[in-house]
Protein backbone atom coordinates (compact mmCIF):
# COMPACT_ATOMS: atom_id res chain seq x y z
CA UNK A 1 0.00 0.00 0.00
CA UNK A 2 1.21 3.38 -0.65
CA UNK A 3 0.67 4.61 3.13
CA UNK A 4 3.03 1.76 4.07
CA UNK A 5 5.60 2.33 1.34
CA UNK A 6 5.72 6.09 1.91
CA UNK A 7 6.31 5.98 6.02
CA UNK A 8 8.86 3.03 4.95
CA UNK A 9 10.92 5.09 2.83
CA UNK A 10 10.92 8.15 5.43
CA UNK A 11 12.04 5.72 8.06
CA UNK A 12 14.47 4.02 6.35
CA UNK A 13 15.86 7.39 5.24
CA UNK A 14 15.64 8.82 8.48
CA UNK A 15 17.68 5.62 10.54
CA UNK A 16 19.81 5.78 7.59
CA UNK A 17 20.71 9.43 8.29
CA UNK A 18 21.22 8.18 11.72
CA UNK A 19 23.63 5.82 11.24
CA UNK A 20 20.76 3.13 12.18
CA UNK A 21 20.25 0.18 9.77
CA UNK A 22 16.64 -1.17 9.08
CA UNK A 23 15.38 -3.38 12.42
CA UNK A 24 14.64 -7.00 11.01
CA UNK A 25 11.25 -7.24 12.85
CA UNK A 26 9.89 -4.13 12.34
CA UNK A 27 6.46 -3.90 11.51
CA UNK A 28 4.37 -0.82 9.78
CA UNK A 29 0.47 -2.13 9.70
CA UNK A 30 -2.64 -0.69 10.17
CA UNK A 31 -3.73 -0.78 14.18
CA UNK A 32 -6.66 -2.57 15.30
CA UNK A 33 -8.62 0.88 16.85
CA UNK A 34 -8.52 3.37 14.21
CA UNK A 35 -8.77 5.91 16.44
CA UNK A 36 -5.14 5.16 17.05
CA UNK A 37 -4.21 6.65 13.35
CA UNK A 38 -3.64 5.31 10.07
CA UNK A 39 -0.46 3.19 10.71
CA UNK A 40 1.62 2.01 13.68
CA UNK A 41 5.34 1.35 13.33
CA UNK A 42 7.16 -0.64 16.34
CA UNK A 43 10.73 0.88 14.51
CA UNK A 44 12.03 2.70 17.73
CA UNK A 45 11.49 -0.64 19.91
CA UNK A 46 13.73 -2.59 17.36
CA UNK A 47 16.14 0.33 16.64
CA UNK A 48 17.08 1.58 20.53
CA UNK A 49 19.38 -1.11 20.92
CA UNK A 50 21.57 -0.14 17.81
CA UNK A 51 20.79 3.67 18.47
CA UNK A 52 21.99 3.21 21.77
CA UNK A 53 18.92 4.94 23.08
CA UNK A 54 15.28 3.90 24.90
CA UNK A 55 12.84 3.03 22.84
CA UNK A 56 10.90 6.18 24.03
CA UNK A 57 13.78 8.38 23.61
CA UNK A 58 14.15 7.26 20.35
CA UNK A 59 10.09 7.43 19.22
CA UNK A 60 10.41 10.71 20.11
CA UNK A 61 13.07 11.49 18.24
CA UNK A 62 11.91 9.81 14.95
CA UNK A 63 8.64 11.54 15.54
CA UNK A 64 10.52 15.03 15.15
CA UNK A 65 12.10 13.30 11.94
CA UNK A 66 9.10 12.43 10.55
CA UNK A 67 7.19 15.69 11.12
CA UNK A 68 10.35 17.39 9.23
CA UNK A 69 10.33 15.12 6.82
CA UNK A 70 6.81 15.33 5.82
CA UNK A 71 4.79 17.90 7.65
CA UNK A 72 1.58 16.71 6.19
CA UNK A 73 1.86 13.79 9.03
CA UNK A 74 0.77 13.43 12.38
CA UNK A 75 2.73 11.49 14.43
CA UNK A 76 2.13 10.46 18.18
CA UNK A 77 4.09 8.04 20.36
CA UNK A 78 2.44 5.75 22.42
CA UNK A 79 3.24 3.36 25.05
CA UNK A 80 6.65 1.79 25.37
CA UNK A 81 7.64 3.56 22.17
CA UNK A 82 5.19 2.92 18.96
CA UNK A 83 4.92 5.55 16.21
CA UNK A 84 1.24 6.06 15.55
CA UNK A 85 0.86 8.01 12.21
CA UNK A 86 -1.88 9.46 10.81
CA UNK A 87 -1.82 10.73 7.05
CA UNK A 88 -3.62 14.15 5.96
CA UNK A 89 -6.85 13.70 3.87
CA UNK A 90 -4.89 14.64 0.48
CA UNK A 91 -3.01 11.53 0.98
CA UNK A 92 -5.68 9.16 0.92
CA UNK A 93 -7.80 11.05 -1.86
CA UNK A 94 -4.42 10.55 -4.68
CA UNK A 95 -4.93 6.83 -4.15
CA UNK A 96 -7.43 7.67 -6.81
CA UNK A 97 -5.66 8.67 -9.75
CA UNK A 98 -2.76 6.17 -8.92
CA UNK A 99 -5.48 3.67 -9.37
CA UNK A 100 -6.88 4.76 -12.60
CA UNK A 101 -3.21 5.53 -13.61
CA UNK A 102 -2.53 1.81 -13.16
CA UNK A 103 -5.66 0.93 -14.92
CA UNK A 104 -3.21 1.40 -18.79
CA UNK A 105 -0.14 -0.55 -16.87
CA UNK A 106 -1.91 -3.69 -16.59
CA UNK A 107 -4.17 -2.77 -13.45
CA UNK A 108 -4.12 -1.62 -9.63
CA UNK A 109 -2.93 -4.04 -7.46
CA UNK A 110 0.17 -5.56 -9.17
CA UNK A 111 3.73 -5.70 -7.40
CA UNK A 112 7.33 -6.72 -8.51
CA UNK A 113 7.27 -8.88 -4.99
CA UNK A 114 8.13 -11.97 -7.04
CA UNK A 115 11.17 -10.30 -9.18
CA UNK A 116 10.53 -13.00 -11.73
CA UNK A 117 11.17 -15.93 -9.45
CA UNK A 118 10.08 -19.14 -11.31
CA UNK A 119 6.99 -21.38 -9.60
CA UNK A 120 5.23 -24.37 -10.23
CA UNK A 121 1.86 -24.75 -9.13
CA UNK A 122 0.25 -28.36 -9.46
CA UNK A 123 -3.50 -28.72 -8.47
CA UNK A 124 -6.25 -31.21 -9.01
CA UNK A 125 -4.24 -34.00 -10.03
CA UNK A 126 -7.29 -36.31 -9.81
CA UNK A 127 -6.42 -40.35 -10.61
CA UNK A 128 -8.40 -40.57 -13.88
CA UNK A 129 -10.58 -43.00 -12.57
CA UNK A 130 -14.05 -40.95 -12.39
CA UNK A 131 -15.30 -37.70 -12.77
CA UNK A 132 -14.29 -34.57 -10.80
CA UNK A 133 -16.04 -34.08 -7.84
CA UNK A 134 -17.15 -31.19 -5.70
CA UNK A 135 -13.93 -31.38 -3.39
CA UNK A 136 -11.78 -31.51 -6.54
CA UNK A 137 -13.52 -28.19 -7.30
CA UNK A 138 -12.25 -26.62 -4.42
CA UNK A 139 -8.57 -27.71 -5.21
CA UNK A 140 -9.19 -26.38 -9.13
CA UNK A 141 -10.29 -22.85 -7.73
CA UNK A 142 -7.62 -22.52 -5.35
CA UNK A 143 -4.87 -23.66 -7.61
CA UNK A 144 -5.82 -21.45 -10.95
CA UNK A 145 -6.75 -18.30 -8.04
CA UNK A 146 -3.36 -18.73 -6.74
CA UNK A 147 -1.57 -18.67 -9.93
CA UNK A 148 -3.03 -15.39 -11.39
CA UNK A 149 -2.12 -13.88 -7.77
CA UNK A 150 1.22 -15.05 -7.95
CA UNK A 151 1.71 -13.28 -11.60
CA UNK A 152 0.16 -10.46 -10.02
CA UNK A 153 2.68 -10.63 -7.66
CA UNK A 154 5.61 -10.35 -10.20
CA UNK A 155 6.17 -14.68 -9.82
CA UNK A 156 6.95 -16.41 -13.40
CA UNK A 157 4.51 -19.39 -12.74
CA UNK A 158 3.93 -22.20 -14.84
CA UNK A 159 0.59 -24.49 -14.03
CA UNK A 160 -0.05 -28.38 -14.26
CA UNK A 161 -1.97 -31.34 -13.87
CA UNK A 162 -0.19 -34.78 -12.69
CA UNK A 163 -2.06 -37.77 -14.71
CA UNK A 164 -1.76 -40.79 -11.82
CA UNK A 165 -2.35 -42.83 -15.04
CA UNK A 166 -0.27 -45.54 -14.25
CA UNK A 167 -0.59 -48.65 -11.28
CA UNK A 168 -3.30 -50.16 -9.75
CA UNK A 169 -5.59 -47.71 -9.40
CA UNK A 170 -6.07 -47.67 -13.15
CA UNK A 171 -5.98 -51.21 -13.80
CA UNK A 172 -9.27 -51.89 -11.22
CA UNK A 173 -10.44 -49.03 -13.44
CA UNK A 174 -10.08 -51.01 -16.05
CA UNK A 175 -11.00 -54.57 -14.60
CA UNK A 176 -14.33 -52.74 -13.75
CA UNK A 177 -14.96 -51.81 -17.63
CA UNK A 178 -14.80 -54.68 -18.64
CA UNK A 179 -17.06 -56.51 -16.34
CA UNK A 180 -20.10 -54.14 -16.87
CA UNK A 181 -19.07 -54.86 -20.60
CA UNK A 182 -19.70 -58.35 -19.45
CA UNK A 183 -22.51 -57.93 -18.08
CA UNK A 184 -24.05 -56.06 -20.69
CA UNK A 185 -23.49 -59.27 -22.51
CA UNK A 186 -25.38 -61.14 -20.27
CA UNK A 187 -22.37 -62.79 -18.50
CA UNK A 188 -22.61 -63.36 -15.00
CA UNK A 189 -19.42 -61.89 -13.36
CA UNK A 190 -17.45 -61.69 -9.74
CA UNK A 191 -17.00 -58.31 -8.62
CA UNK A 192 -14.04 -57.14 -6.72
CA UNK A 193 -14.26 -55.80 -3.31
CA UNK A 194 -13.26 -52.17 -4.38
CA UNK A 195 -14.47 -51.92 -7.94
CA UNK A 196 -15.60 -48.66 -9.16
CA UNK A 197 -19.48 -48.50 -9.00
CA UNK A 198 -20.46 -45.24 -10.52
CA UNK A 199 -22.91 -44.82 -13.52
CA UNK A 200 -20.34 -43.45 -15.70
CA UNK A 201 -18.65 -47.17 -15.76
CA UNK A 202 -22.03 -48.61 -17.20
CA UNK A 203 -21.73 -45.62 -19.76
CA UNK A 204 -18.28 -46.39 -20.94
CA UNK A 205 -19.09 -50.30 -20.93
CA UNK A 206 -21.82 -49.25 -23.18
CA UNK A 207 -19.64 -47.22 -25.49
CA UNK A 208 -17.47 -49.80 -25.87
CA UNK A 209 -19.92 -52.15 -26.94
CA UNK A 210 -20.91 -49.61 -29.70
CA UNK A 211 -17.28 -49.32 -30.84
CA UNK A 212 -16.67 -53.24 -30.86
CA UNK A 213 -19.40 -55.24 -30.41
CA UNK A 214 -18.60 -58.39 -29.02
CA UNK A 215 -15.19 -58.88 -29.80
CA UNK A 216 -13.88 -57.76 -26.40
CA UNK A 217 -15.99 -61.20 -25.12
CA UNK A 218 -13.15 -64.03 -26.57
CA UNK A 219 -10.42 -61.83 -26.04
CA UNK A 220 -8.02 -62.71 -23.46
CA UNK A 221 -8.33 -60.88 -19.96
CA UNK A 222 -5.40 -59.55 -20.07
CA UNK A 223 -5.59 -57.57 -23.50
CA UNK A 224 -9.77 -56.99 -22.98
CA UNK A 225 -8.59 -55.32 -19.53
CA UNK A 226 -6.16 -53.18 -21.44
CA UNK A 227 -8.34 -52.15 -24.34
CA UNK A 228 -11.13 -51.25 -21.51
CA UNK A 229 -8.62 -49.26 -19.46
CA UNK A 230 -6.76 -47.17 -22.07
CA UNK A 231 -10.11 -46.00 -23.50
CA UNK A 232 -11.55 -45.25 -20.14
CA UNK A 233 -8.54 -43.42 -19.07
CA UNK A 234 -8.30 -41.21 -22.20
CA UNK A 235 -12.61 -41.01 -21.74
CA UNK A 236 -12.50 -39.68 -18.20
CA UNK A 237 -9.12 -37.45 -19.03
CA UNK A 238 -11.25 -35.39 -21.55
CA UNK A 239 -14.28 -35.15 -19.07
CA UNK A 240 -11.92 -33.85 -16.69
CA UNK A 241 -10.65 -31.16 -18.80
CA UNK A 242 -13.93 -30.07 -20.14
CA UNK A 243 -15.45 -29.89 -17.05
CA UNK A 244 -12.09 -27.18 -15.87
CA UNK A 245 -12.49 -25.27 -18.90
CA UNK A 246 -16.00 -24.51 -18.14
CA UNK A 247 -15.14 -23.88 -14.43
CA UNK A 248 -12.50 -21.51 -15.99
CA UNK A 249 -9.83 -23.62 -14.49
CA UNK A 250 -6.62 -24.15 -16.95
CA UNK A 251 -3.65 -26.26 -16.92
CA UNK A 252 -0.16 -25.36 -19.00
CA UNK A 253 1.00 -28.72 -18.30
CA UNK A 254 -0.55 -32.00 -18.23
CA UNK A 255 2.23 -34.16 -16.92
CA UNK A 256 1.50 -38.16 -16.90
CA UNK A 257 3.19 -40.44 -14.16
CA UNK A 258 3.19 -43.41 -17.05
CA UNK A 259 5.57 -41.28 -18.39
CA UNK A 260 7.67 -41.35 -15.98
CA UNK A 261 7.84 -45.28 -15.26
CA UNK A 262 8.12 -46.78 -19.12
CA UNK A 263 11.13 -44.20 -19.77
CA UNK A 264 12.46 -45.93 -16.78
CA UNK A 265 12.94 -42.78 -15.05
CA UNK A 266 11.55 -43.42 -11.55
CA UNK A 267 14.12 -46.31 -11.91
CA UNK A 268 16.98 -44.36 -12.25
CA UNK A 269 15.66 -42.41 -9.47
CA UNK A 270 16.23 -44.99 -7.18
CA UNK A 271 19.02 -46.47 -8.38
CA UNK A 272 20.29 -42.20 -7.74
CA UNK A 273 19.07 -42.83 -4.27
CA UNK A 274 20.75 -46.20 -2.99
CA UNK A 275 24.32 -45.09 -4.68
CA UNK A 276 23.87 -41.61 -2.70
CA UNK A 277 23.13 -43.64 0.42
CA UNK A 278 19.53 -42.69 0.83
CA UNK A 279 17.83 -45.85 -0.47
CA UNK A 280 18.77 -49.41 0.68
CA UNK A 281 17.23 -53.14 0.16
CA UNK A 282 14.90 -55.03 3.04
CA UNK A 283 13.31 -58.02 2.83
CA UNK A 284 13.19 -58.02 -0.89
CA UNK A 285 11.82 -54.48 -0.94
CA UNK A 286 13.58 -51.26 -1.70
CA UNK A 287 13.68 -48.44 1.03
CA UNK A 288 13.97 -44.77 1.59
CA UNK A 289 15.38 -43.19 4.16
CA UNK A 290 13.20 -40.86 4.82
CA UNK A 291 13.46 -41.23 8.67
CA UNK A 292 17.15 -39.97 8.39
CA UNK A 293 15.65 -36.53 6.94
CA UNK A 294 12.94 -35.69 9.36
CA UNK A 295 10.02 -38.22 8.70
CA UNK A 296 8.91 -40.63 11.15
CA UNK A 297 10.13 -43.98 9.49
CA UNK A 298 11.55 -44.96 6.48
CA UNK A 299 9.24 -45.62 3.00
CA UNK A 300 8.58 -48.65 0.72
CA UNK A 301 9.66 -47.70 -2.72
CA UNK A 302 9.93 -50.83 -4.36
CA UNK A 303 7.50 -53.63 -2.98
CA UNK A 304 8.77 -57.31 -2.26
CA UNK A 305 6.26 -58.07 -5.23
CA UNK A 306 8.57 -55.33 -7.88
CA UNK A 307 5.33 -53.14 -7.49
CA UNK A 308 6.42 -49.80 -7.49
CA UNK A 309 5.13 -47.42 -4.99
CA UNK A 310 2.97 -44.13 -5.74
CA UNK A 311 5.97 -42.37 -3.53
CA UNK A 312 8.87 -43.68 -5.85
CA UNK A 313 6.75 -42.22 -8.54
CA UNK A 314 5.96 -38.63 -6.76
CA UNK A 315 9.91 -38.69 -6.20
CA UNK A 316 10.99 -38.97 -9.25
CA UNK A 317 7.91 -36.63 -10.95
CA UNK A 318 9.67 -33.61 -8.41
CA UNK A 319 13.00 -34.21 -9.15
CA UNK A 320 11.86 -33.35 -13.03
CA UNK A 321 10.38 -30.29 -11.51
CA UNK A 322 13.33 -28.87 -10.25
CA UNK A 323 15.36 -30.00 -13.37
CA UNK A 324 13.12 -27.90 -14.94
CA UNK A 325 14.62 -24.88 -12.82
CA UNK A 326 11.57 -24.32 -10.49
CA UNK A 327 12.42 -21.99 -7.53
CA UNK A 328 9.18 -23.59 -5.89
CA UNK A 329 7.25 -26.03 -6.53
CA UNK A 330 3.59 -26.00 -4.72
CA UNK A 331 1.71 -28.86 -4.44
CA UNK A 332 -2.57 -28.66 -3.82
CA UNK A 333 -3.36 -31.90 -1.70
CA UNK A 334 -6.35 -32.66 -0.31
CA UNK A 335 -6.29 -32.70 3.36
CA UNK A 336 -6.14 -36.52 3.94
CA UNK A 337 -2.83 -36.49 2.45
CA UNK A 338 -1.15 -34.39 5.46
CA UNK A 339 0.56 -37.13 6.54
CA UNK A 340 2.51 -37.20 3.46
CA UNK A 341 3.66 -34.09 3.44
CA UNK A 342 6.91 -34.83 6.26
CA UNK A 343 8.16 -38.09 3.43
CA UNK A 344 7.77 -35.78 0.36
CA UNK A 345 9.63 -32.71 2.49
CA UNK A 346 11.97 -35.80 3.03
CA UNK A 347 12.43 -36.61 -0.67
CA UNK A 348 13.20 -32.88 -1.47
CA UNK A 349 15.67 -32.58 0.85
CA UNK A 350 17.11 -35.78 -1.01
CA UNK A 351 17.15 -34.39 -4.33
CA UNK A 352 19.67 -31.64 -2.84
CA UNK A 353 16.81 -28.70 -2.45
CA UNK A 354 15.61 -27.17 0.51
CA UNK A 355 12.93 -27.57 2.22
CA UNK A 356 11.60 -24.23 1.80
CA UNK A 357 11.27 -24.85 -2.16
CA UNK A 358 8.30 -27.45 -1.65
CA UNK A 359 4.93 -25.63 -0.57
CA UNK A 360 2.03 -27.97 0.33
CA UNK A 361 -1.28 -26.53 0.71
CA UNK A 362 -3.95 -28.77 1.82
CA UNK A 363 -7.64 -28.17 0.58
CA UNK A 364 -10.16 -29.81 3.31
CA UNK A 365 -13.67 -31.44 1.42
CA UNK A 366 -16.70 -29.74 1.11
CA UNK A 367 -20.04 -30.37 2.90
CA UNK A 368 -22.28 -29.98 -0.13
CA UNK A 369 -25.82 -28.93 1.76
CA UNK A 370 -28.85 -29.16 -0.47
CA UNK A 371 -31.93 -28.09 1.26
CA UNK A 372 -30.47 -27.94 4.35
CA UNK A 373 -29.22 -31.13 4.28
CA UNK A 374 -25.89 -32.84 3.70
CA UNK A 375 -25.20 -34.47 0.30
CA UNK A 376 -23.39 -38.08 1.05
CA UNK A 377 -20.63 -38.81 -1.01
CA UNK A 378 -18.42 -41.47 -1.96
CA UNK A 379 -16.16 -42.01 -5.57
CA UNK A 380 -16.32 -45.66 -5.43
CA UNK A 381 -19.75 -46.33 -4.44
CA UNK A 382 -20.19 -44.12 -7.58
CA UNK A 383 -22.20 -41.69 -5.20
CA UNK A 384 -20.68 -37.94 -5.56
CA UNK A 385 -22.13 -34.60 -6.83
CA UNK A 386 -19.67 -33.82 -9.58
CA UNK A 387 -18.12 -30.43 -10.32
CA UNK A 388 -19.77 -30.56 -13.97
CA UNK A 389 -23.55 -30.76 -12.06
CA UNK A 390 -22.55 -27.98 -9.65
CA UNK A 391 -21.36 -25.56 -12.08
CA UNK A 392 -24.29 -26.20 -14.10
CA UNK A 393 -26.56 -25.32 -11.18
CA UNK A 394 -24.81 -21.82 -9.71
CA UNK A 395 -22.72 -21.15 -12.56
CA UNK A 396 -18.85 -20.91 -12.29
CA UNK A 397 -18.59 -17.69 -10.45
CA UNK A 398 -20.51 -18.55 -7.51
CA UNK A 399 -18.95 -22.03 -7.10
CA UNK A 400 -15.30 -20.82 -7.52
CA UNK A 401 -16.21 -17.55 -5.06
CA UNK A 402 -17.83 -20.12 -2.45
CA UNK A 403 -14.45 -22.52 -2.58
CA UNK A 404 -12.51 -19.40 -2.34
CA UNK A 405 -14.69 -17.61 0.55
CA UNK A 406 -12.19 -19.62 3.40
CA UNK A 407 -8.59 -20.63 4.02
CA UNK A 408 -8.28 -24.18 2.19
CA UNK A 409 -7.36 -26.01 5.60
CA UNK A 410 -10.94 -25.48 7.03
CA UNK A 411 -14.06 -26.94 6.12
CA UNK A 412 -16.33 -25.26 4.11
CA UNK A 413 -20.23 -25.71 4.10
CA UNK A 414 -21.53 -25.16 0.53
CA UNK A 415 -25.16 -24.19 0.60
CA UNK A 416 -26.44 -25.14 -3.03
CA UNK A 417 -29.33 -23.00 -2.29
CA UNK A 418 -27.88 -20.08 -0.55
CA UNK A 419 -25.83 -19.20 -3.47
CA UNK A 420 -28.89 -19.20 -5.95
CA UNK A 421 -30.79 -16.94 -3.99
CA UNK A 422 -30.48 -12.76 -5.30
CA UNK A 423 -30.26 -11.27 -1.93
CA UNK A 424 -27.47 -9.85 0.16
CA UNK A 425 -26.63 -13.04 2.41
CA UNK A 426 -25.41 -14.27 -0.79
CA UNK A 427 -21.58 -13.57 -0.92
CA UNK A 428 -21.32 -13.61 -4.39
CA UNK A 429 -24.26 -12.08 -5.00
CA UNK A 430 -23.12 -9.18 -2.48
CA UNK A 431 -19.55 -8.67 -4.01
CA UNK A 432 -20.86 -8.44 -7.73
CA UNK A 433 -23.73 -6.69 -6.89
CA UNK A 434 -21.24 -4.01 -5.52
CA UNK A 435 -19.56 -3.72 -8.72
CA UNK A 436 -22.80 -3.54 -10.97
CA UNK A 437 -24.07 -1.19 -8.76
CA UNK A 438 -21.47 1.14 -8.96
CA UNK A 439 -21.81 0.78 -13.47
CA UNK A 440 -25.41 1.21 -12.88
CA UNK A 441 -24.70 4.68 -11.42
CA UNK A 442 -22.54 5.21 -14.83
CA UNK A 443 -25.15 4.10 -16.58
CA UNK A 444 -27.66 6.88 -15.41
CA UNK A 445 -24.66 9.58 -15.42
CA UNK A 446 -24.29 9.13 -19.39
CA UNK A 447 -28.19 9.29 -19.88
CA UNK A 448 -28.13 12.57 -18.13
CA UNK A 449 -24.80 13.77 -19.93
CA UNK A 450 -22.60 13.86 -16.52
CA UNK A 451 -19.19 12.82 -16.51
CA UNK A 452 -16.82 12.16 -13.50
CA UNK A 453 -13.98 14.68 -15.49
CA UNK A 454 -10.10 14.48 -14.42
CA UNK A 455 -8.86 13.56 -10.96
CA UNK A 456 -7.57 16.69 -10.24
CA UNK A 457 -6.96 17.95 -6.24
CA UNK A 458 -9.30 20.25 -6.16
CA UNK A 459 -12.23 17.62 -7.36
CA UNK A 460 -11.02 15.67 -5.01
CA UNK A 461 -10.45 17.65 -2.08
CA UNK A 462 -14.40 17.46 -2.03
CA UNK A 463 -13.97 13.85 -0.47
CA UNK A 464 -13.61 14.42 2.45
CA UNK A 465 -16.42 12.63 4.67
CA UNK A 466 -15.41 9.16 7.00
CA UNK A 467 -17.06 7.35 4.74
CA UNK A 468 -14.89 8.63 1.80
CA UNK A 469 -11.63 8.66 3.74
CA UNK A 470 -12.55 5.19 4.57
CA UNK A 471 -12.75 3.96 1.51
CA UNK A 472 -10.01 5.60 0.49
CA UNK A 473 -7.92 4.18 3.42
CA UNK A 474 -9.36 0.01 2.20
CA UNK A 475 -8.70 1.07 -1.90
CA UNK A 476 -5.02 1.90 -0.65
CA UNK A 477 -4.76 -1.35 0.68
CA UNK A 478 -4.99 -3.90 -2.46
CA UNK A 479 -2.04 -3.86 -3.00
CA UNK A 480 -0.23 -5.00 -0.05
CA UNK A 481 -3.58 -7.89 -0.10
CA UNK A 482 -2.25 -8.96 -3.40
CA UNK A 483 1.22 -9.07 -1.79
CA UNK A 484 0.12 -10.93 1.12
CA UNK A 485 -1.99 -13.62 -0.53
CA UNK A 486 0.86 -14.29 -2.76
CA UNK A 487 3.51 -14.55 0.15
CA UNK A 488 1.53 -16.54 2.28
CA UNK A 489 -0.32 -18.70 -0.81
CA UNK A 490 -4.07 -17.27 0.75
CA UNK A 491 -5.92 -16.74 -2.22
CA UNK A 492 -8.95 -16.04 0.78
CA UNK A 493 -7.41 -12.96 1.67
CA UNK A 494 -8.47 -11.96 -1.51
CA UNK A 495 -12.04 -12.81 -0.78
CA UNK A 496 -11.93 -11.42 2.43
CA UNK A 497 -10.53 -7.73 1.20
CA UNK A 498 -13.60 -7.78 -1.56
CA UNK A 499 -16.62 -8.50 1.09
CA UNK A 500 -14.72 -6.00 3.00
CA UNK A 501 -14.72 -3.34 0.39
CA UNK A 502 -18.47 -4.37 -1.19
CA UNK A 503 -19.62 -3.53 2.16
CA UNK A 504 -18.25 -0.25 2.79
CA UNK A 505 -19.76 0.66 -0.88
CA UNK A 506 -22.69 -0.52 0.17
CA UNK A 507 -22.85 1.54 3.16
CA UNK A 508 -21.46 4.74 1.19
CA UNK A 509 -24.30 4.06 -1.49
CA UNK A 510 -26.62 4.15 1.55
CA UNK A 511 -25.01 7.14 3.51
CA UNK A 512 -24.53 9.30 0.57
CA UNK A 513 -26.09 10.77 -2.85
CA UNK A 514 -24.19 10.63 -5.66
CA UNK A 515 -25.99 12.01 -8.75
CA UNK A 516 -28.30 13.82 -6.83
CA UNK A 517 -26.54 15.54 -4.38
CA UNK A 518 -27.08 18.79 -5.96
CA UNK A 519 -23.33 19.43 -6.33
CA UNK A 520 -22.02 19.10 -9.54
CA UNK A 521 -18.49 19.05 -8.64
CA UNK A 522 -19.10 16.68 -5.37
CA UNK A 523 -20.87 14.72 -7.83
CA UNK A 524 -17.52 14.22 -10.29
CA UNK A 525 -15.68 13.60 -6.57
CA UNK A 526 -17.86 10.73 -6.05
CA UNK A 527 -18.35 9.30 -9.68
CA UNK A 528 -14.07 9.25 -9.32
CA UNK A 529 -14.24 7.38 -6.00
CA UNK A 530 -16.88 4.82 -6.82
CA UNK A 531 -15.00 4.30 -10.64
CA UNK A 532 -11.84 3.46 -8.45
CA UNK A 533 -14.16 1.30 -6.50
CA UNK A 534 -15.02 -0.44 -9.34
CA UNK A 535 -11.77 -1.16 -10.78
CA UNK A 536 -10.07 -2.53 -8.00
CA UNK A 537 -13.43 -4.99 -7.44
CA UNK A 538 -12.99 -6.53 -10.78
CA UNK A 539 -9.28 -6.57 -10.52
CA UNK A 540 -9.64 -8.67 -7.49
CA UNK A 541 -12.78 -10.60 -8.36
CA UNK A 542 -10.52 -11.79 -12.04
CA UNK A 543 -7.57 -12.65 -9.21
CA UNK A 544 -10.11 -14.87 -8.20
CA UNK A 545 -11.55 -15.87 -11.84
CA UNK A 546 -14.79 -14.64 -11.09
CA UNK A 547 -16.43 -12.32 -13.57
CA UNK A 548 -17.59 -8.32 -12.78
CA UNK A 549 -21.09 -8.14 -14.36
CA UNK A 550 -22.08 -4.80 -15.01
CA UNK A 551 -25.56 -5.61 -14.18
CA UNK A 552 -27.06 -8.12 -12.14
CA UNK A 553 -29.63 -10.43 -14.44
CA UNK A 554 -32.97 -10.84 -12.52
CA UNK A 555 -34.26 -14.31 -12.65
Amino acid sequence: MRAITHLRRLLTDILAGRGIPWPEKTTIEPPRDPRFGDLATNAALMAAKAAGQKPRDLAETLRRDLADADPGLTVEVAGPGFLNVTFPPSFWQATIPDILDREGQGGYGRTELGAGRRVQVEYVSANPTGPLHIGHGRGAALGDSLARILRAAGFDVSTEYYINDAGRQMRLLGTSIRLRYLELHGREVAWPEDWYRGEYIIDLARELVAIHGATLLDMPETEATDICQLYGVDSIMAGIKKDLADFRVSHEVWFSEKTLVSGGRVEATLSDLKARGLAYEKDGAVWFASQSLGDDKDRVLRKSSGELTYFASDICYHADKFARGFDVVVDIWGADHHGYVPRMTAAVTALGKSPDSLKVILVHLVNLLRGGEQIAMSTRAGKFETLADVVAEVGADAARFMFLSRKSDSPLDFDLDLVKRQTMDNPVYYVQYAHARVRSVFAKAAERGIAAGEPNAARLARLDTPEDLGLLRLLDQFPDVVETAAATYSPHLVSYYLRDLSGRLHSYYAAHQVLACGDDELTRARMLLLDAVALVLRAGLALLGVAAPEKMERT
